[in-house]
């Protein structure tokens, strides 16, 4: 297979010749936040660190993490690095508690950003001769422009169509002959779920570019099988750039971070980088940002770190999916449980869609968890018995793949409410 690369140099750079620019660009934004982040010099200088200790990537860990409570604290403006008449854009990500952390970008930043959302189109096989549909949210979330940006500089045909409106989003992709969509992996199930209702069976769409939540190996078989497209994994966060970050190349065995503008690693509980292979925190430094470089932030998102070349030829490292977030993970009597690993267990039973929702709730000491999950419209004819023996598989599947014990609700098709952004997966009523 012929993978379409957007730019060769960068992206198919030898890795000697990577890690010598990534050493210059980590000594530069040292500088560049030692010298106009208050936040960073004061870190930096109680730690003893001056900028002649940092002599490349080698001297990573000698740096200061940063986390979303810093931006937090900082708010609205305190972290960015340049003057605000150097600023052309402002985003922010809605934070499950107080205000949003806000996100600064230069001209030079939006630039580089729509720099590697091409590489991502390319990634995904699309190009001037495309009609993307981008389906993330329009607004202070960096999705929906990220999306646009990148779709534009290959040349593509931009539909700025944005979330939700699933009516409309339907007619759009018929009428207009959409090629590529853009969305989140959930909203595109239900998109795919809309076809079917509808009964088309046949539509323009060639692939897709799905993230902004995690997802399952699973859940790509489910909605390749029921769109008939390529879906591709991409990967990003406000604080760091947007989506974009990093993005699967049609190999579909990892997503590319892209090196050049990115310092990746992943971190133990304790700080400690972890090598190639073994599942920690996420953890980034910008190389190339401006407006609001970040040093060593953690993304909280749990995943691994691979080097072994891809087939594509590019050079760049991969990460695997997110399997979680040290925020999403719910503890059930002890046991770790992701509501990836129970999405991948459902996945693997038939007689259900995935549309699914996990309820915990505490009686007197002891925690349980519930899953509500849909019948399919086939199996709504069978047997009380059969119906019986289905739950039975699901709890089984559940224990054998989350290692821990659930009730199982099936509910009638299209019952649990169905999202037009990121899926609400988890009501906990542990903390009502």
């Amino acid at each position: 297979m012929e993978h379409k690369i957007w730019n060769p140099t960068m992206e198919c750079m030898p890795r000697e010749q990577l890690r010598a620019l990534q050493d210059e660009r980590l000594k530069d934004v040292v500088r560049r936040v030692y010298e106009s982040v208050p936040f960073y010099r004061n870190k930096m200088q109680k730690m003893g660190l001056t900028l002649n200790d940092i002599h490349g990537v080698c001297d990573i860990e000698l740096l200061p993490f940063t986390d979303k409570q810093d931006l937090r604290d900082h708010y609205p403006f305190g972290m960015f690095a340049v003057p605000q008449s150097e600023i052309i854009r402002i985003h922010a990500s809605s934070g499950t508690t107080g205000k949003p952390t806000v996100v600064g970008y230069t001209s030079g930043d939006i630039d580089r950003w729509s720099e590697m959302m091409a590489r991502g189109m390319y990634c995904a096989d699309i190009g001037k001769n495309d009609i993307v549909q981008v389906a993330y949210g329009y607004g202070l979330f960096t999705g929906g422009l990220g999306a646009h940006y990148g779709a534009e500089r290959v040349g593509a045909s931009v539909i700025p169509i944005s979330g939700g409106n699933t009516t409309r989003q339907l007619m759009i992709l018929q009428d207009f002959g959409t090629t590529a969509i853009c969305c989140t992996p959930s909203y595109a199930l239900n998109l795919a779920e809309a076809l079917q209702a509808e009964g088309i069976k046949k539509t323009k769409l060639k692939s897709g570019i799905f993230g902004a939540e995690p997802w399952t190996e699973a859940m790509r078989v489910k909605i390749e099988e029921m769109l008939d497209i390529d879906a591709i994994n991409i990967y990003g966060l406000s604080e760091v750039m947007g989506p974009g970050v990093a993005v699967e190349c049609m190999c579909k065995q990892g997503m590319h971070i892209w090196e050049d503008h990115f310092l990746p690693e992943v971190i133990d509980k304790n700080g400690k980088s972890l090598p190639f292979g073994e599942r920690g925190d996420l953890t980034f430094t910008t190389l190339t940002k401006h407006g609001m470089p970040l040093l060593r932030y953690r993304t909280h998102d749990l995943c691994t770190l691979s080097d072994e070349p891809c087939e594509c030829g590019r050079t760049h490292i991969r990460m695997g999916r997110v399997m979680g977030r040290t925020d999403d993970m719910l503890i059930i009597r002890g046991v770790n449980v992701f509501p990836s690993q129970i999405e991948h267990a459902l996945l693997q039973v038939e007689g259900i869609v995935p549309q699914y929702m996990i309820v915990v709730e505490r009686q007197g000491t002891l925690d349980t968890m519930e899953v509500q999950v849909e019948l399919s419209p086939e199996f709504m004819s069978d047997t009380v018995r059969d119906v019986e023996a289905l739950e039975q598989r699901i709890v089984n599947s559940i224990a054998a793949h989350a290692l821990v014990h659930a009730s199982v609700k099936l509910c009638q098709p299209g019952s649990i409410p169905r999202s037009e952004g990121k899926a609400k997966r988890v009501i906990d009523k542990r903390t009502l």
